[in-house]
């Protein structure tokens, strides 16, 4: 049993296989991605007339004093 960097050479193989294998699988992965995007047909531009999705003020108001009265109890503003 030798020792390499303070560890038995049993575990240094056993963590050397372990990275070796996450490695594989992660490449693996990648070229799944890469693969599947190749496949994927390509995306027609969005008509010029759905492109921005109207403004709502009342939904944008509310959730914005929503969000002002949680930040308010978080400082402790009402007790």
């Amino acid at each position: 049993m030798s020792i390499l960097n303070g560890e038995p050479m049993e575990n240094t193989k056993k963590v050397s296989a372990v990275i070796s294998a996450v490695m594989n699988y992660i490449k693996t992965e990648e070229e799944a991605v890469y693969l599947q995007s190749m496949a994927l047909p390509a995306v027609e531009p969005i008509p010029e007339a759905y492109a921005a999705a109207p403004m709502k003020l009342w939904g944008m108001s509310g959730r914005q004093a929503q969000m002002q009265m949680r930040n308010m109890m978080q400082m402790r503003t009402f007790k």
